[in-house]
């Protein structure tokens, strides 16, 4: 579970650090609120939450079982246990 929780932290988080570090690249102080105006913030937010809406789009349509499958619990036969699975 902590995976995808971490995949979408770090989708969210990417803009803001491209920002960063543009920032240091044109030399200009990282933390001088100048360079951080609520107006930036509001597009690296928007930026950011695309991003995670893009990703969840993705994996929803890319993972999981294949169309038409069945999910098959586990049970016991004969006396020995048997995994449950996607048949």
């Amino acid at each position: 579970m902590i995976r995808p929780v971490l995949t979408e932290v770090v989708l969210f988080l990417v803009p803001f650090v491209l920002y960063a570090v543009f920032l240091l690249a044109m030399r200009r102080r990282l933390f001088d609120p100048e360079h951080w105006p609520w107006s930036r913030i509001a597009s690296l937010a928007i930026a950011a939450l695309l991003l995670m809406l893009g990703s969840f789009i993705y994996f929803a349509n890319h993972s999981g079982a294949p169309v038409g499958s069945k999910y098959v619990p586990a049970h016991v036969e004969d006396g020995k246990f048997v995994p449950g699975a996607i048949r």
